[in-house]
């Protein structure tokens, strides 16, 4: 019998699992304001790894960061009714610019500080970013404008979970503009791509990439694509999505130009992003028993070197060695990138440094005692393979020189590993189902975790599609999205029996 690290096992409750892992891997913790957290160091670290390699993705397709105000006036969404009504019931409010005291030892806002006009705390940034393209775009020549920002937003959300759904919360916003449809649908789809490489490369996360079905798109869009993951329970996570917005906000914002005829059009517009809501995804997928796994690529540090120091005279032999190691390692280069290795000097016992680095999940943990400084030897336990077929620790002892020639491969082998892993997870749990009893035994008579249906679907609209979507919700599921390059589609729709155009597919989510 193994014992996890962890007091909570997936199989046994997952979503107290996920909130475990997230304290005891030190990822982030209660801020005192509801739905909001402090993101700590290690879970920082995470995301500054996901914003270094998605900026450089990003800025390789052509486009710029720039920086966009926190407050927007009302008025700028007042002027795309579709939009505000998308996210109004989740927009907080600023009204007033000066607190005074209340006479009992309080503070309460001053009624003669009322702003004129009240300014919303960004949800999303379409209308102030609008606003100034129509400032910046005058000619065809003006096109295309491609930016991104790295910024927070809030959305008041009512049901709040650390990294999945917080009323704060940290993402990129990617905005262009362009002179035809065409060239911003290809936008679009690029950016799609640009998401779903970096998930699948980057993340060791196997996704969906497809498009919505019409009542799932972004408050404003023609169209929304999406990036789905699945995670360790079968629901889906919504990692990425990518916009196209047709003229609607162009109109909205009076974002117009004059074209090489002469004649004055209203441009193409796009917007597209992630958050650290994927960094709950990656909890989700890769986390095991003892905590969390991070994928080498994304890991503040891919190894850490723990010395097992007594308060003996032989500590800083052990120290220097570790040192000397720690250097050989920072010479290397493993998945494209210089390797990073910590050298653990806190205070405190070689057995708690270890499992804490285990709950992290931390690629590579290293231990040095005595005897391996003795024989120039290394104990290393690899995250992704932590126990023996005996249940015991797999700590293996190797030659320090074999080690460092190895570490480089290691690595990218962890990384590949992860994966697969969860590559294989995904596609064994999505099943092909050819009627609406197939959808009721999957998701109401199965006991197992039943993960997501791929059913033929024929695009219904209206009245139509709003049939649909109680008859999903009355089951806890949505539709993800219909899988980009699927090929053709027969048979008749499992909801309308009518022809099918596309397969989507559908679950629970979160």
């Amino acid at each position: 019998m193994i014992k996890h690290a962890l007091s909570v096992t997936r199989d046994g409750d997952f979503a107290q699992w996920y909130q475990t892992v997230v304290a005891e891997a030190d990822m982030a913790e209660e801020s005192g304001v509801r739905g909001c957290m402090v993101i700590r160091p290690w879970g920082y670290g995470i995301w500054e790894r996901i914003q270094r390699l998605l900026d450089d993705r990003i800025k390789a397709t052509g486009h710029e960061n720039c920086y966009f105000p926190l407050f927007i006036p009302l008025s700028y969404f007042e002027k795309e009714a579709e939009h505000v009504d998308g996210f109004a019931k989740e927009m907080a409010v600023v009204t007033h610019h000066r607190l005074v005291a209340d006479g009992k030892g309080g503070l309460v806002p001053d009624p003669e500080a009322k702003l004129e006009e009240p300014l919303v705390v960004r949800p999303t940034s379409e209308t102030v970013i609008g606003t100034a393209f129509a400032r910046w775009v005058q000619s065809w020549r003006d096109l295309p404008v491609l930016i991104n920002q790295w910024a927070n937003v809030v959305r008041w959300e009512m049901r709040t979970r650390m990294f999945l759904r917080t009323a704060e919360f940290l993402w990129q916003e990617g905005h262009t503009a362009h002179a035809s449809a065409d060239e911003a649908r290809e936008e679009m789809q690029r950016m799609l791509e640009v998401y779903r490489s970096f998930a699948e490369d980057d993340l060791a996360l196997p996704v969906i990439a497809g498009e919505k079905p019409e009542n799932e798109r972004f408050p404003g869009a023609v169209a929304t694509y999406s990036i789905e993951a699945m995670m360790q329970d079968g629901k889906a996570l919504q990692a990425g999505t990518s916009h196209f917005l047709g003229t609607n906000f162009a109109h909205a914002q009076g974002i117009r130009f004059q074209n090489a005829e002469g004649e004055l059009e209203f441009a193409n517009t796009t917007s597209w992003g992630v958050s650290t809501r994927m960094i709950g995804g990656i909890i989700m997928v890769h986390g095991d028993d003892d905590g969390l796994r991070v994928p080498p690529k994304i890991a503040p540090w891919q190894i850490v070197i723990v010395p097992m120091l007594r308060d003996q005279p032989e500590d800083e032999a052990i120290v220097d060695y570790c040192r000397g190691l720690q250097g050989e390692l920072a010479k290397l280069s493993a998945l494209g990138e210089p390797v990073r290795a910590l050298l653990d000097l806190k205070q405190a016992k070689a057995a708690n440094k270890r499992w804490g680095w285990v709950k992290k999940g931390a690629p590579i943990v290293i231990e040095v005692g005595g005897r391996d400084v003795a024989g120039g030897n290394v104990s290393v336990l690899r995250r992704d393979r932590l126990y023996r077929e005996d249940g015991k620790l797999d700590s293996r002892v190797i030659a320090r020189d074999d080690f460092v020639g190895a570490a480089a491969a290691l690595l990218e082998e962890i990384q590949s590993g992860l994966h697969a892993e969860a590559r294989a997870r995904l596609e064994a749990n999505i099943t092909r189902v050819d009627d609406w009893a197939g959808v009721e035994a999957m998701f109401v008579e199965s006991a197992a975790k039943p993960g997501w249906a791929d059913v033929a679907w024929s695009r219904p609209t209206g009245a139509a599609l709003d049939q649909v979507v109680e008859r999903l919700k009355a089951l806890k599921l949505t539709i993800r999205n219909a899988p980009v390059d699927q090929g053709a589609t027969d048979g008749a729709c499992i909801f309308t029996g009518t022809p099918a155009v596309e397969r989507v597919l559908i679950g629970r989510a979160y």
